[in-house]
């Protein structure tokens, strides 16, 4: 006679049961990157005065930002929208030798190892988006438009993160010396890549926004906001100094897109 198998799921599943229903949950009701909200809406997440006393800070010298979908890829997602916009809204010379610089990529990536047959599809969205934000190809408006659906398409916007992902792991390989002081001695830089850099969903660190600033010529500020300062710390990668294209807020995990005040 057959048996019925009245095992209770152990913890492990029905911790991974949860897991997905709270990744189903964040797809469902957020988008890849949102709208412009203003900077003040972050009022409404904090109640405590820390947080407060920071939002007042951050309202002094930003007034919108857009929130990305916290999926691990929030950084790269959200500098990848930032840094086109910014492009799309300045000076066609800046824009061309982006694009010189993006068109160059993949050959430099398969010339450092990386199969081209791997790479080339990822390779061929991102020039694609890349030359979607050409300000001499239309109206700003339309553009920017055109790029917020864009980033809100899952297949497009996740083609662009995994070649970005790319780009920083093959930074990572080029300059394994310098960046292995970045992370546990007892990791290498290789394995490092292989397993924080380039699989999706992997959260990123200094060494991620170093690496891909560097390779691509940008520069990224970030304001931290937690509750460990008496006021947020703003810095500049890859090189303080510089004035930034890209302008991103972080909180613990976490990478959102804001637009300084004029």
């Amino acid at each position: 006679m057959a048996t019925v198998n009245n095992q209770e799921p152990n913890q492990d599943d029905l911790i991974m049961q949860q897991q997905r229903k709270i990744e189903k949950e964040i797809q469902d009701t957020t988008p890849l990157v949102s709208e412009k909200f203003p900077v003040s809406v972050l009022n409404t997440e904090y109640i405590d005065d820390v947080y407060a006393t920071k939002v007042r800070k951050l309202e002094d010298r930003y007034s919108h930002l857009r929130r990305t979908r916290p999926d691990g890829n929030c950084f790269f997602r959200g500098f990848a929208y930032s840094y086109l916009e910014y492009l799309a809204n300045h000076k066609k010379e800046e824009y061309d030798i982006f694009l010189d610089r993006a068109l160059k990529s993949k050959d430099k990536l398969v010339a450092l190892g990386f199969p081209q047959f791997t790479i080339e599809d990822f390779y061929d969205t991102f020039i694609d988006v890349v030359k979607r934000v050409d300000p001499s190809s239309g109206d700003t408006e339309q553009i920017l438009t055109e790029l917020h659906n864009v980033f809100n398409d899952q297949g497009l916007s996740d083609y662009v993160v995994v070649y970005l992902r790319l780009i920083t792991s093959g930074q990572l390989q080029e300059r394994a010396d310098f960046y292995q002081n970045f992370i546990d001695g007892c990791t290498s830089i290789e394995e490092f890549r292989h397993k924080e850099v380039e699989p999706m969903f992997k959260e990123s660190d200094h060494i991620h926004i170093i690496a891909l600033c560097t390779e691509l010529g940008v520069s990224v500020g970030t304001e931290y906001m937690d509750r460990g300062e008496s006021q947020n710390n703003f810095h500049v990668f890859p090189e303080e100094g510089v004035t930034p294209q890209v302008h991103l807020l972080y909180r613990p995990g976490h990478y959102d897109i804001l637009y300084p005040k004029n």
